[in-house]
């Protein structure tokens, strides 16, 4: 699978480390920076993955900033775009499994190493479940285009 990958200053070092474990696993990585640790404003790096999944370059995509906050809020902006913030190996999943998230959000400073890894590897394995979660997400779709109403 292709996955584009972009990171703010705070990100860069984990974000070489996960295009390592995407290269080992097998993936084709989109990586659109930044290359250093130079100050740089996150949403030009989110704006940049999302656009791509959203636009069907890469399938998924992974951001990482501080928090991992940011860069889920500017990602969301971007049509096509299901961004999010996860935290611990639970919500890695359940961000596939029921919202078919297609952006994981991640902080370099809150989560380790090992957590990263298992959290990356979760959502790259878990298939979104569909049925009632399928609804769900198809009202997101409609509400996006532009289709407001009940429904």
């Amino acid at each position: 699978m292709k996955i584009a990958i972009g990171s703010d200053h705070r990100g860069v070092e984990v974000k070489r480390r996960i295009v390592a474990l995407l290269r080992q696993l097998g993936h084709e990585v989109l990586d659109v920076g930044p290359e250093s640790k130079d100050s740089v404003d996150y949403p030009d790096f989110a704006f940049r993955v999302a656009e791509a999944v959203g636009k069907g370059e890469a399938p998924r995509g992974i951001l990482i900033c501080g928090t991992g906050i940011g860069m889920c809020i500017a990602a969301n902006k971007v049509s096509g775009v299901r961004a999010a913030p996860c935290h611990d190996s639970i919500t890695a999943e359940m961000s596939r499994r029921h919202n078919d998230a297609n952006v994981l959000c991640l902080s370099a400073d809150l989560l380790g190493e090992e957590l990263i890894d298992r959290m990356v590897k979760i959502w790259l394995e878990t298939d979104f479940e569909g049925g009632r979660h399928a609804r769900r997400v198809e009202k997101i779709v409609r509400f996006e285009g532009g289709q407001h109403g009940p429904g």
